[in-house]
């Protein structure tokens, strides 16, 4: 078990996908809500840690095979995260409230709790996870987070400026949506070589690129088994009914 030497305190819609390739180019193995998305990587013992805090958690564990992580369910648990890996460093990825409450607004809001016919089990659990721990159950009061939106980005802003007053200068870097983001910026903080194939740092998960994209990722969300059984339980009804 490799412990992680990259944390990513940004939240989702701040450009953690864009990060999380850019890691891996440089050799990391980062866990992503994409990560989650996979395979069932435990989405209840995540959430079981959210609402127990003060309960050990096997983060080795949880994070078993990777060597960084961004995004949800990592950035509920930055605190302890970053107290259990002492010598991983933080990456704050951030842009101005309006427009991060305007992403989630158009993307996580609608989407996160859309799943397909017979969806694999653990997807079920992934959302339940993300109604309770994303952004501090912000999601569980649907009504108020999309009628109180000054409230939502007060407390975004309130977020990021904990995470500056709390992780050690040396140890934080702050990438900021509004300005571009290089190999220049993220690698010597990291003590990795910039890469030299001439690729710029990437930019992918746009507002209009996940929703172009989300109908697809809900055909992989159906689990093929229960899929078929459903057919064949359908086909046989009818072949019964037409005798």
């Amino acid at each position: 078990m490799a412990p992680l030497e990259v944390i990513g305190a940004g939240l989702s819609r701040t450009g953690t996908d864009s990060l999380r390739i850019a890691l891996n180019k440089l050799g990391y193995n980062t866990h992503h809500m994409r990560s989650m998305l996979e395979c069932d990587r435990h989405p209840e013992v995540f959430e079981e840690a959210y609402k127990n805090p003060d309960k050990p958690v096997d983060w080795d564990w949880l994070y078993d095979e990777f060597t960084a992580a961004v995004d949800c369910p990592t950035t509920s648990f930055i605190s302890r995260l970053i107290q259990y890996y002492p010598n991983a460093k933080v990456i704050l990825t951030k842009r101005d409230a309006d427009s991060w409450y305007k992403s989630v607004m158009n993307t996580i809001y609608p989407l996160y709790d859309v799943l397909p016919p017979n969806p694999k089990e653990y997807l079920i659990r992934n959302t339940q996870m993300i109604t309770n721990i994303f952004f501090n159950g912000a999601l569980k009061d649907k009504d108020k987070f999309k009628n109180e939106p000054e409230v939502i980005k007060r407390q975004y802003n309130e977020y990021n400026q904990w995470v500056i007053n709390t992780i050690p200068a040396d140890r934080l870097l702050i990438l900021d949506l509004r300005e571009e983001i290089t190999w220049e910026k993220i690698c010597p903080f990291l003590g990795k070589p910039i890469p030299t194939d001439g690729e710029p740092f990437p930019f992918v998960n746009t507002t209009q690129s996940l929703l172009e994209a989300f109908p697809e990722m809900v055909n992989q969300m159906i689990d093929i088994k229960k899929e078929d059984e459903a057919i064949d339980t359908t086909t046989t009804a009818t072949n019964s009914e037409n005798k």
